[in-house]
């Protein structure tokens, strides 16, 4: 590939392999997404692509600046302009955390969890939208558009906020209210759609199509995944070494293709000497990509996609086949795992890691359950747990899994009794 002076990357398109200038498109591969079909994963996903010298030089430069914080550390890995602003929140920088208990409750000596809750919304998604309205504001865009099922949108609405920017929020009607109450407060406008993600979806690209607004899709904006990738670079810097496997919680694809590319480049600036392996982790009522790593087949459409973590819930996984792509790349699996497992995951992780976590940062525990009964893991490998999201944005499904205790009088002498019958218990025995 044949770099400008003036850059040090390209957008390549991850089916056709053809390559662009940033300014020459915006969104996806035009050779590619005329095959696009309504409500079908997107096609011509588009990537960036790194001069070699370059990225070497930007990993150097990262190494050398670690006074900086979040993701300004890594400016110079980023494909961002001078006219980009700083975002006054620090976005990463999250905790790859040792977890003494869950590793002992588990057998699994050399576990992690990266606990991408401490990011200013709550989610891992801060990283995609801070690094689209940098975008956005470089290419001088005001108004940003996406479709969520809640975190996407809410990541938005928090950066948006920081830099003054217009937040349009398409959400499906049934989305979490703790997420919609969390991104109206941030002063987003949020409208929801009688309908599915995926319509959703439809939607704000039509809405980019009619109103000329900056769309921060994920699977359809480049730059989500360059956001993504930073967590695998905090991976490398905590580890000193790229961890055998990494759990990720997978629906539209976008988080584990961001995950897979992060630690490419790594490899490409030779801060690791190997990929770890990927397990993407789906609910069973939506877990097209999943399938399709189990079966070595297509990716198929999930009809009537349904699961307790709405995080993860997608019929049509729009970055999918990035993401089958990028997984079987790894050597890594494709794993499945019901509500009930996701529902019991949120108590494992907050009462052995002390990490609350949504449902679908929940799934991430539950997979690496699934992934050590079907041999994919090893108890003796070094894991890391990717959860996503804060219990606190759902705890309709966290309540699932515990039981409220009852009243007791004011008395010292039923307080006793209380805690001799274990009346105060948490989360469920199951």
């Amino acid at each position: 590939m044949t770099f400008h002076p003036s850059s040090p990357w390209r957008l390549s398109c991850t089916e056709c392999g053809r390559a662009y200038e940033e300014r020459a498109v915006r969104y996806v591969c035009p050779a590619c997404a005329v095959l696009q079909e309504p409500g079908g994963a997107t096609r011509g996903v588009l990537e960036v692509v790194w001069e070699p010298s370059a990225l070497r030089d930007g990993w150097r430069h990262a190494l050398g600046v670690a006074d900086r914080i979040g993701l300004e550390r890594f400016r110079s890995l980023l494909p961002v302009g001078q006219a980009a602003p700083r975002i006054p929140l620090v976005v990463g920088d999250t905790p790859t955390l040792d977890v003494p208990r869950l590793r002992s409750r588990l057998g699994m000596p050399r576990l992690f969890v990266k606990d991408e809750t401490r990011n200013p919304s709550a989610s891992y998604k801060d990283r995609a939208s801070a690094l689209v309205c940098m975008k956005a504001a470089e290419y001088g865009e005001q108004t940003i558009v996406a479709a969520s099922t809640g975190n996407a949108a809410t990541a938005l609405a928090c950066i948006a906020a920081s830099l003054g920017q217009r937040a349009v929020i398409l959400v499906p009607a049934s989305a979490p209210p703790a997420k919609l109450v969390q991104m109206l407060s941030y002063g987003a406008e949020v409208l929801p759609v009688d309908g599915t993600y995926d319509q959703a979806f439809e939607l704000s690209l039509e809405a980019t199509r009619r109103f000329g607004w900056y769309n921060r899709n994920t699977a359809f904006n480049p730059f989500t995944i360059e956001g993504k990738k930073t967590s695998a670079f905090e991976m490398v810097l905590a580890l000193g070494r790229a961890p055998d496997v990494v759990v990720v919680p997978t629906g539209d694809g976008v988080i584990v293709s961001g995950v897979a590319k992060g630690f490419r480049d790594m490899l490409a600036v030779g801060a690791i000497d190997r990929l770890p392996r990927l397990v993407a982790v789906q609910a069973e009522g939506s877990a097209s990509i999943a399938r399709a790593l189990r079966s070595g087949g297509p990716l198929e459409t999930t009809a009537n996609a349904h699961t307790v973590a709405d995080s993860i819930c997608v019929a049509a996984p729009r970055a999918g086949l990035l993401a089958v792509r990028e997984v079987r790349r790894s050597g890594g699996a494709g794993v499945m795992v019901s509500d009930d497992a996701i529902v019991e995951s949120i108590g494992e992780l907050a009462r052995y890691a002390a990490v609350f976590t949504e449902p679908a940062g929940a799934a991430a525990h539950a997979g690496l359950l699934a992934a050590l009964a079907q041999g994919l893991v090893s108890p003796g490998e070094n894991v890391v747990l990717l959860v996503t999201g804060h219990g606190l944005k759902d705890i309709a499904s966290a309540s699932k899994g515990i039981r409220m205790p009852p009243p007791i009088p004011a008395d010292v002498e039923a307080l006793n009794q209380a805690v001799r019958d274990g009346a105060t218990d948490g989360p469920e025995q199951r």
